[in-house]
C-alpha cells in the first residue's frame, strides 16, 4: 500500500476523515497506518496478558478503546484495526475472538453479550475489480481505494457466537441474534433473527421471559 503523507487532501479533509465519513480513502495513508500500527501493538500485549493480570489488561484496554463504559469486559484475544473509533456502554461482555474492524464507528450499547468469534465488519470493497485492485501512486507504490459504513448495536443485545455483523447495519435494542449469522440488514429492536442471511423470525414479548431463582448470589 502506499505510504501517504497523512496531510489534508485538496478539499481540505485528511484520508481519516474521509474514511469515517464513509467515503473512498486511500488506507495506505501514514496517518492511518500509524494509528493501526498502534492498535494492533495494544490487542497484542492485551491478547499475551494473563486474564489474571486484571490492572494491566484494563490499563492497555482504556488505551485501545478511550470510549468504554464502566463495568465492560473483553475477553482475549481480541482484535481492533483502530479501537479509537469504537464505542462501548455499560455492562458490556464480549467473550474471546471478539474482532472489530472499525473504519467507520462501531457504536455499542449498554448490558449488550456478545459469544465467541463475533466479528463487526465495518470495511466495505468497490464490487467492479476496475475500481478495486491496486494501483500504482506517481513514486511507484501501490495503493487501492476502500471505504466503509458504521455499526450500531443498541442496548440489551444479544450476539450469540459466530454471529458477523457487515458495515451498515443497526440491529435495534433488545433483539437477539442467533449462532451463525451474518448480519447484512438492519434489525428491528426486540426481534429474534438468524441465519444466512440473518432473518427476523418473531418479534420477542413478555412470553419468553424466564423465572428467575430468588436466591441472592453470595459474595466471593
Amino acid at each position: 500500500m502506499a505510504q501517504m503523507n497523512g496531510q489534508e487532501q485538496a478539499d481540505g479533509r485528511s484520508e481519516r476523515e474521509r474514511m469515517l465519513a464513509g467515503e473512498l480513502y486511500n488506507a495506505g495513508d501514514q496517518q492511518l497506518a500509524d494509528l493501526r500500527n498502534k492498535a494492533h501493538e495494544l490487542c497484542r500485549q492485551y491478547n499475551a496478558l494473563p486474564e489474571t493480570a486484571g490492572q494491566e489488561r484494563a490499563a492497555i484496554m482504556r488505551e485501545l478503546v478511550p470510549s468504554m463504559g464502566k463495568e465492560s469486559e473483553i475477553l482475549g484475544p481480541v482484535f481492533f484495526d483502530y479501537g479509537i473509533h469504537t464505542t462501548i456502554g455499560e455492562r458490556v461482555f464480549a467473550n474471546f475472538n471478539f474482532s472489530v474492524l472499525d473504519v467507520c464507528p462501531v457504536i455499542i450499547g449498554d448490558n449488550v453479550m456478545m459469544g465467541p468469534n463475533v466479528s463487526l465488519m465495518t470495511p466495505l470493497h468497490p464490487l467492479c475489480f476496475e475500481d478495486r485492485n491496486l494501483r500504482e501512486a506517481a513514486d511507484g507504490s501501490l495503493f487501492d481505494y476502500e471505504y466503509g459504513a458504521p455499526i450500531t448495536i443498541g442496548s440489551n443485545c444479544w450476539l450469540a457466537a459466530n454471529v458477523t455483523v457487515v458495515g451498515g447495519v443497526t440491529i435495534g435494542e433488545g433483539s437477539v441474534i442467533g449462532a451463525g449469522s451474518v448480519v447484512t440488514h438492519d434489525i428491528p429492536a426486540h426481534s429474534l433473527a438468524y441465519g444466512t442471511p440473518c432473518q427476523v423470525v418473531r418479534q420477542l414479548t413478555p412470553a419468553d421471559r424466564m423465572p428467575l431463582p430468588q436466591r441472592v448470589p453470595e459474595r466471593h
